[in-house]
């Protein structure tokens, strides 16, 4: 059954009379996020700015604005640009070619925090800005690094850069590609925006760098492992999942390394992975099920940049978990979000290489239903898996229930106990952040879905032996701020940071009054303690993503996919953590990898190391995948390094049992005595 199917009827639940995919989304249930604050046209009929623009800002007094610009037709100047009349516009001239540049001398030192630029709307293309960079500079001549770069949605709607407020007085939009081949760039109008304060950079908490702007808001990721490029994708929609037609993916390519994007859309797998579960198979292959089409699988393989078919599954879902097991399968369960609502979505594991779905009757999902105020809809969304030994499966929440999952003949499932607290925890975070010691952390969320207070409730969970008793106690002194809809990632040191979230959790709701987390944590396992990172000034809630890259930085983005509502965020944003600093706030120098003995690894396996310079750790860490605060590809293994005779050679060895390296794709790191890690090698771990 596909959403669009069965939206009108969960509508007429919600209190809404129709659904219409151009100027709503669409909550399903209970009013689920439908948003408030719709931007309508302006009096000139130009549709409103259905993005989130920059936070606690205004746009600028264009007063006493100067514009420059590399060239210019006659009639055409570019102080037309800035002229508040969206009916003129700047064109450059005919015989000149890309890079095309204006440049807007503000008139004075403000914090400006984004731009916003309104392509020419006279009925044709020529000019319209795709790709480009903004540059800014406090004295006109020196311009740095782009404080943004990326690619706009090739049509005339108006587009958004926001970035980290930084005092300047000058400010330089770039364009280096357009909707057609005629290398003219044209701009109607161009806003700059200001923020009332902004954030001292302090390398000893990390730092955020440029923003990626992309075509379409990502709600859910991937690395692809042959290459670090990150693969993102929203819905049918760049900016709505609501009234689907369905058959329909929205997708980006952020390349890291050349600071590429791109963008696709997928037709031929039929499917539209709106809010599905995803996992990364033995092979690397991206598996994403369910969703808005709620059967459907579609399989991402990164090594050719193709999309195919999967087998459809035997239960229609989304909001499903789904995640790798120790034999290279795939468990799914829960996901009433698609699909009937029931409180029987019980478990199905997939085989990659059979391509078959088998329902498993005795893995009940019930067990680990939340007591959400919404019922079955909510109550086994999101669940926090992860895969342990002899192809078991841990349930860490968000119910406060936890439970022991099997896939043996039809499936079971054992209760494990009650996690801390005294409630469940929708939309929190779980991450194995020591897979060799089966720990995991706990984090955050809230007793409901949506219209609830957040918790700081942390803690510890040691796996033993599946069915067997763990061990959980409180983590730290608990998060120091609540959070929901927050996002993690584990990093090669072993600490866990977490960014966003929001201390009442309201979907596609940024007010002020629901205090949206800036300041990021991370959780410090040796310490047992999490402290505070360097904040942001980006909202990160509802539908935010983080990966880690290779580089060992961390990638956080998105949030909103709420149609004409004003929370839509086009865009990725990097952390780079204290340990790639210097105290002086310079970059540290990394160690380097030089090579690794193979890339394709048994279980027991050992692998022999050569650096550039003298090393102390090593850790692995699996390539991840993200949608909806859920990450269960993602686990870390610290490694014993062994000297092998010198020369900054070294030997590790790979745990012997695929519960705790699950069968992929894993990077691999080195640290030197000071904590700085390099960049990753890449290694498949086989069965």
């Amino acid at each position: 059954m596909k959403f669009s199917e069965w939206t009108w009827s969960s509508l007429i639940l919600a209190g809404f009379a129709q659904a219409q995919a151009d100027s709503s989304v669409v909550g399903a249930f209970a009013g689920e996020g439908v948003p408030t604050d719709d931007i309508p046209a302006n009096a000139e009929g130009i549709p409103g700015l259905y993005q989130a623009e920059p936070y606690d800002s205004k746009r600028l007094d264009r007063g006493v604005w100067k514009a420059s610009c590399d060239s210019e037709n006659t009639g055409y100047e570019c102080s037309k640009a800035i002229d508040g009349n969206n009916a003129t516009f700047w064109e450059t001239a005919g015989n000149t070619t890309y890079p095309h540049f204006i440049t807007v001398d503000i008139g004075s030192k403000q914090n400006v925090s984004g731009i916003a630029m309104i392509p020419r709307r006279d009925g044709s293309q020529n000019g319209w800005i795709v790709k480009h960079r903004v540059f800014t500079s406090t004295d006109g001549n020196n311009w740095g690094q782009p404080v943004a770069y990326g690619i706009w949605y090739s049509d005339d709607s108006e587009k958004l850069a926001v970035i980290e407020p930084q005092p300047v007085r000058y400010v330089r939009l770039e364009s280096l590609s357009g909707a057609t081949d005629s290398q003219t760039t044209s701009i109607a109008d161009l806003n700059i925006y200001g923020a009332n304060s902004y954030n001292v950079k302090n390398s000893n908490l990390g730092e955020w760098g440029a923003t990626i702007d992309l075509p379409i808001v990502p709600v859910a990721a991937a690395v692809e492992p042959n290459n670090g490029k990150v693969l993102v994708w929203s819905s049918w929609g760049k900016d709505r999942f609501g009234g689907t037609p369905g058959g329909v993916t929205q997708t980006s390519i952020w390349d890291p390394k050349t600071a590429d994007v791109s963008h696709r859309v997928v037709t031929n797998t039929h499917h539209d992975m709106f809010c599905p579960g995803i996992s990364m198979d033995p092979r690397g292959y991206i598996v994403v099920t369910g969703g808005n089409d709620a059967e459907r699988t579609s399989i991402y393989v990164p090594f050719n940049d193709t999309w195919i078919i999967g087998a459809d599954m035997t239960t229609e879902r989304g909001y499903q978990a789904t995640t790798t097991l120790s034999d290279g399968r795939i468990f799914a369960i829960g996901g009433s979000w698609s699909g009937e609502v029931s409180d029987s979505k019980n478990g199905e594991i997939y085989d990659p290489i059979a391509d078959e779905w088998s329902p498993l009757d005795g893995a009940l999902v019930k067990p680990m239903l939340t007591n959400d105020a919404t019922g079955p809809y909510h109550a086994d969304n999101h669940g926090w898996l992860f895969a342990w030994k002899n192809t078991s499966i841990f349930q860490a929440g968000p119910s406060k229930a936890m439970n022991w999952y099997s896939v043996e003949g039809q499936g079971s499932v054992s209760a494990a106990g009650s996690r801390l607290g005294n409630s469940d925890e929708m939309s929190g975070n779980a991450v194995m952040f020591d897979a060799s010691a089966g720990r995991i952390l706990t984090f955050g969320g809230s007793p409901n879905y949506e219209d609830s207070d957040s918790v700081n409730n942390a803690a510890l969970i040691t796996l033993r032996d599946p069915n067997n008793s763990i061990e959980i106690v409180q983590a730290g002194q608990n998060l120091r701020y609540s959070r929901v809809f927050h996002t993690s990632v584990v990093l090669p040191d072993g600490s866990v940071f977490i960014a966003g979230g929001q201390r009442h959790g309201m979907p596609f709701v940024e007010d002020p009054q629901y205090d949206n987390r800036f300041t990021p944590e991370r959780y410090i396992p040796k310490d047992d303690s999490f402290i505070t990172q360097q904040p942001n000034s980006i909202v990160r809630v509802y539908h935010s993503i983080s990966l880690l890259l290779p580089d060992a930085t961390v990638m956080n983005g998105g949030g909103g996919l709420c149609a004409n509502c004003s929370t839509n965020h086009y865009n990725l944003q990097v952390y780079t953590p204290p340990y790639l600093f210097t105290g002086n706030g310079s970059r540290a120098t990394r160690p380097e990898i030089k090579s690794v003995s193979s890339a394709k690894i048994g279980l027991g396996g050992q692998i022999s190391i050569t650096t550039g310079s003298s090393v102390a750790t090593a850790s692995l860490i699996r390539y991840g995948t993200t949608t909806h605060t859920v990450n269960t590809d993602q686990r870390r293994i610290p490694l014993n390094l062994v000297s092998a005779g010198g020369n900054n050679s070294y030997t590790v060895s790979i745990p012997d049992d695929g519960g705790i390296a699950l069968p992929g794709y894993w990077m691999l790191f080195v640290l030197d005595g000071k904590g700085v890690p390099s960049e990753a090698a890449t290694i498949q771990i086989t069965l």
